[in-house]
């Protein structure tokens, strides 16, 4: 997910992959429970680390804003519209995650239908947050003028018709939407809900350049995750 940010906020960085499951050296240094990302930050001497996810975007979002001067969240103008962005992420962390791994993970096959709908209403809740946010920044009694809907319009995402440029919901939901097409559809038969505003941003999300620049292949991820189901 931050790389997605580096990515877009054109810092200067270097991209590792690992495997987490087998705890590299390098990997504990700058995450010392193993979980990925982990953020090496070189500039210190000796080196400095940070790890999880939210706090990291968190970091390279003050970065920016004194260096690259870019931004994947709405305007600081507007607190209320970044509030909105930062309940999706909240909703990615604290439903959307943990109920792909539940569904992943279930054996028995009525816990496998369970869960398989736990997954599916977060994915239904994200979209409920994503419409909110849209409806209230820029649809009518929101954004103040054509110029001001605009500019908060980006920092929503590419949830939004029309525009190009990743918002903070495209980096923290995008990876989970895409292992949830390729790992849960594998060993699941999980199928994505269908809606137009729903497949036309997954479709812009995936096919976004900085998107596909920072995913790994498809038989990488079911590599990674063929434990999980068994």
């Amino acid at each position: 997910m931050p790389t997605r940010a580096l990515h877009y906020d054109a810092l200067k960085r270097k991209y590792n992959e690992v495997d987490p499951y087998k705890k590299p050296k390098e990997l504990l240094e700058v995450s010392p429970k193993g979980l990925v990302p982990g953020l090496r930050l070189n500039r210190y001497n000796p080196p400095r680390s940070l790890n999880e996810s939210t706090v990291i975007l968190d970091f390279l979002e003050d970065l920016a804003a004194s260096t690259t001067r870019r931004s994947i969240l709405p305007p600081i103008s507007n607190p209320y519209a970044r509030a909105l962005v930062r309940l999706q992420a909240d909703h990615v962390n604290r439903s959307l995650v943990p109920a792909f791994y539940r569904y992943l993970q279930a054996q028995e096959e009525n816990k496998q239908i369970e869960t398989g709908k736990e997954f599916h209403a977060s994915l239904e809740g994200l979209v409920s947050l994503l419409e909110r946010a849209e409806r209230e920044v820029v649809g009518p009694g929101g954004a103040s003028g054509e110029g001001e809907a605009k500019s908060l319009s980006k920092g929503l995402g590419l949830w939004v018709p029309g525009e190009t440029e990743l918002g903070w919901a495209d980096v923290m939901a995008g990876p989970w939407l895409y292992r949830a097409k390729v790992v849960l559809t594998h060993y699941r038969g999980f199928q994505l809900p269908e809606g137009e505003m729903f497949n036309g941003w997954l479709a812009r999300l995936f096919e976004h350049p900085k998107f596909k620049a920072t995913c790994s292949t498809e038989q990488l991820y079911l590599d990674s995750y063929e434990r999980f189901p068994q």
